[in-house]
This record gives structure tokens, C-alpha cells and sequence, in this order.
């Protein structure tokens, strides 16, 4: 996007994160509308995936045939993908003054396999040092929703993946570790109640994108 006197404005970088069936999809999409009408050229894109390489990993990570997978092995293949769509992706949009929306970062690995899987908080941000190259989102939304409603809305929507069809138990850890990271982050991490009308939580992510554009 250019300014009026042609100059390049600053990129930037929005995330959405919460549970399994927690909307996220459809926020995505109110967003790059209203980002479009507002001038900037939009990015859409999504963890694990985003890229030819991202996608072809994001198709062993979820393939529920794989129950063999360590959790080791789990964070460092979203790694991988996130290095890829990194690179190819997101700091190129951002270095051209685009607005790049994903659908999960970095925070979900945080939650999925820091406090879900146990292996920690800083293994996985220390992991995913090399595949981020520095970047985080400018701002991120969660949308907050308990596990047992974010799995019920799930299963009327699809087939569940290897992620999706873990017990309860490990998405109520998912749950409660996004609340956790919101607290650690409260001045990137927007949290919003998951359970409003999606016309509200729409009018609320405009006005936090608003305040962030006008920094």
C-alpha cells in the first residue's frame, strides 16, 4: 500500500489464534475485507502451510494414520513449515508494505506443544528462534473458547485431524495455555471471548487494527 504522496507504508502482521473451532476462519475473512477497502493488498495465509513445501508438511503433521509421531518430532515439522512460509512468505509481503493475516503463528506451537505436549514454553520459542528470523506479529487476536464447545463445533464442520482427535484433556491444556500466553503478552495478544456474536468480535478486531495502524 502507498501513501498518498507515494511513499511505502509499513507492512504489517496479524495473527489469530485459539482453539479448534473457535472462528477464526471466519474473522479472517471479515478482516481482509475490511483491510482491502481500506487500500492494502492482502496475504492470507495459514500454520502449518502457506507455501508448496509448508503444505506438504502440514499433510504428515495432521495425517491421522501418523500416531507414532514424538512430540519432538511434531514441533520441529511446524518449525519447518513456519521457516518456509517465513521466508518465502511473510517478510517479503511485509517488506512490499502488504498486510499479511494467518491463521496461527507461533503462539499456537507455544500452547499445542509447549503446554499441551509439556515439552515447554521456551523450548519451543528457543526451536522456533532460527525459523521466525526475528519476526512476530504486530498484533494477535485469540479468540477464547473452552475446549469442550470448540470440539463439538468442530466435529459438525469435518472430518476431525490427527490434532483435532486428541482427548479432551490435552485441549483444555491448549485452552488454558492461550489464556496464559495472553497474560505473558498483553500488549500484543488481544484476547476476545469466543463465544460473542461474530458481528461483535468483528467490530472489536476493527477497532484493535484501527489503534495498531495509527501507531
Amino acid at each position: 500500500m502507498k501513501g498518498t504522496k507515494g511513499i511505502m507504508k509499513k507492512g504489517i502482521f496479524i495473527t489469530l489464534e485459539g482453539p479448534d473451532g473457535s472462528g477464526k476462519s471466519t474473522q479472517i475473512q471479515l478482516l481482509s475485507e475490511y483491510l482491502t477497502k481500506k487500500g492494502y493488498d492482502i496475504v492470507l495465509t495459514r500454520e502449518p502451510g502457506g507455501t508448496a513445501i509448508s503444505e506438504e508438511i502440514r499433510k504428515v503433521i495432521l495425517n491421522p494414520e501418523l500416531k507414532e509421531m514424538t512430540d519432538m518430532t511434531e514441533l520441529l515439522l511446524y518449525a519447518s513449515a513456519r521457516a518456509q512460509l517465513v521466508g518465502e512468505v511473510i517478510k517479503p509481503a511485509l517488506e512490499q508494505g502488504k498486510a499479511v493475516i494467518s491463521d496461527r503463528f507461533i503462539d499456537s506451537s507455544a500452547v499445542y506443544q509447549g503446554i499441551g505436549r509439556g515439552l515447554g514454553i521456551e523450548t519451543v520459542y528457543e526451536v522456533n528462534s532460527y525459523a521466525l528470523q526475528g519476526l512476530m506479529p504486530d498484533i494477535t487476536f485469540l479468540l477464547d473458547l473452552d475446549a469442550e464447545e470448540g470440539i463439538k463445533r468442530k466435529k459438525k464442520q469435518a472430518e476431525l485431524d490427527r490434532m483435532e482427535q486428541q482427548d479432551v484433556e490435552f485441549h483444555q491444556k491448549v485452552a488454558e495455555g492461550y489464556r496464559e500466553i495472553a497474560k505473558r503478552n498483553p500488549e500484543r495478544i488481544i484476547r476476545m471471548d469466543g463465544t460473542l456474536p461474530r458481528e461483535v468480535i468483528c467490530d472489536m478486531i476493527r477497532e484493535k487494527v484501527e489503534e495498531q495502524l495509527n501507531k
